[in-house]
């Protein structure tokens, strides 16, 4: 083991809750002798997915893959705008990649342990074995594949680490994805179809995965030439092989309280607990407008908590989003009207109060109306539609963090890995198909058959429309917000060349450095060595 880190740390139990959703709780006494039992196997599978709290819904995890992007910069509020804006501030001190690498790598450490363990485990039935040790290697592949992402060459951390060391090497690409690959076939053989413990990695997760995993490796230096091939492969058995579809509504997929639903593949965990809860779920705060400061509003849980830190790039708005007539994604993706909950001499409770109408208005018109209007010339970094995707309600109070799991794969997206795999090996008519079918989803119902088959028309796409920016176009119109956006345009190697077009505040910043993060500081610091830092950083 070459990583530097400090031997078993924290794990954490997994007990099922009443929703027989998984729920990892503290372990704070326990021996390392007693990972060498059946309980203790048990408890570090669990602890193998401690770091995706650590990820997905965290300020870290949304600033490092969806801002500075060509659909959302910074708004006006939080202490990172320079990750969005690639200013000199973007480097090695900076926290968020240092607390991702330090959480990934010590969470590595613990699905190694369940890895390495498991057969001089004695009262440790194969059954369990074999589902936990799939398990940990979906884990690992996942934080792999990510790190990777992020940050290039890293190093691999494929067995136990009891000691501290104070030598580290970075393996290269090439190694890393043959690692997560690797993990992932494994995993694909020894876990069910589904779990009875919702958030528990399963055959589907799997194989979403290894297709996204093969459709970045296919446009990457270290492509083969079957990586496209495979990525189509893994998302059509996806597609065919499970009973998912995609919900009628695109509204409902991310409706609190619903989120395991036909669509969902797999979601990161929270749980309703104040005592394990993770206390940096806080996706439902980070697209919010600055509503409870104007007229007729208060700041309440039904609207939630607005910490202002991303707002939708023009981009996005004016270009993506421009059909509004037959797309229905944006007024469901999107809060743009808020509700008096604080009445005023003008607004009684339940008015509209603020309304934001997408299309320009004349100020005589604004004038004329008792609530506040703002038309898109008005948009600032605290006033702008808001990203709903996330609301979270049933938060116990408006300090409190998030409770609501986060749907890390589904299958929208699985259905546009395989197009853009169908498209890269020149069966454009087949990508077609599949993107209409996430199309044809979000197509407004009419009041009559024909008004809803006309919208069903206008929303239908052909092999002629087929290209790679035409997919990122469609990833970014079903997919925002859910910490793809950053790593399609690296993959896709059109990061720079979208961002100076369509992000005014990073276009003048952006480098080539920037297709990977900093190597954090105190990783090179600890080790001995010399730990390489990515060039220009």
């Amino acid at each position: 083991m070459r990583y530097i880190i400090p031997a078993m740390l924290l794990l954490s139990l997994g007990t099922a809750s009443c929703n027989k959703m998984l729920d990892e709780k503290v372990v704070t006494n326990a021996t390392d002798d007693f990972y060498n039992s059946k309980a203790g196997f048990l408890t570090a599978v669990n602890g193998s997915y401690v770091s995706m709290r650590n990820f997905y819904s965290s300020e870290r995890g949304m600033t490092l893959t969806e801002t500075g992007t060509d659909i959302i910069t910074n708004g006006s509020d939080g202490n990172y705008k320079f990750t969005s804006q690639y200013t000199s501030q973007l480097d090695s001190r900076y926290d968020h990649v240092r607390e991702v690498w330090n959480s990934f790598y010590q969470t590595l450490n613990t699905c190694n342990v369940v890895i390495t363990r498991a057969d001089k485990i004695t009262d440790l039935d194969d059954a369990s074995k074999k589902k936990g040790i799939a398990e940990a290697k979906f884990c690992r592949a996942q934080y792999h594949f990510l790190l990777m992402e992020m940050f290039g060459p890293i190093p691999l951390s494929l067995k136990e680490n009891t000691a501290i060391l104070r030598e580290a090497h970075r393996d290269s690409v090439s190694a890393v994805y043959d690692a997560v690959i690797n993990d992932l076939l494994d995993a694909e053989k020894d876990l069910p179809d589904a779990q009875t413990e919702w958030g528990r990695a399963t055959k589907p997760a799997v194989e979403h995965l290894l297709a996204r995993v093969y459709l970045t490796r296919a446009s990457s230096p270290q492509a083969k030439p079957t990586d496209y091939a495979n990525a189509a492969k893994y998302a059509d058995i996806v597609i065919k092989n499970y009973g998912f579809r995609l919900l009628d509504d695109p509204g409902q997929i991310w409706a609190q309280g619903k989120e395991n639903n036909s669509e969902t593949i797999w979601a990161a965990q929270f749980t309703t607990d104040p005592l394990y809860n993770y206390s940096d779920n806080n996706a439902c705060r980070f697209f919010l407008m600055q509503y409870d400061v104007l007229a007729g509003m208060k700041r309440d849980l039904p609207n939630g908590t607005p910490w202002k830190r991303f707002r939708p790039t023009s981009f996005l708005l004016d270009t993506l989003y421009k059909d509004r007539i037959h797309d229905t994604r944006y007024e469901k993706f999107f809060t743009t009207v808020w509700f008096t909950n604080a009445p005023t001499a003008t607004l009684n409770m339940g008015d509209t109060a603020v309304y934001l109408p997408g299309y320009d208005v004349s100020a005589a018109v604004i004038a004329s109306k008792k609530y506040m209007m703002v038309p898109p010339r008005l948009y600032t970094e605290k006033l702008y539609p808001s990203l709903n995707k996330f609301a979270d309600a049933l938060r116990p109070d408006n300090q409190a963090s998030g409770v609501r799991p986060f749907i890390s794969f589904r299958l929208a997206e699985t259905y546009l890995i395989e197009a853009e795999a169908m498209l890269m090996q020149g069966d454009a008519q087949t990508a077609a198909d599949l993107v209409n079918v996430v199309r044809l989803r979000a197509a407004r119902i009419g009041a009559t058959d024909t008004e809803t088959q006309a919208n069903r028309t206008a929303m239908k796409v052909g092999p002629t429309d087929m290209s790679i920016d035409f997919l990122l176009d469609e990833r970014g119109r079903e997919l925002v917000g859910e910490q793809l956006r950053w790593f399609d345009l690296v993959r896709t190697h059109k990061l720079l060349e979208r961002v100076r077009l369509h992000n005014n505040e990073a276009r003048a910043n952006i480098k080539p450095t920037h297709v990977l993060r900093p190597i954090p500081q105190d990783q090179i610091d600890r080790s001995v060595n010399g730990f390489a830092q990515n060039t220009g950083y």
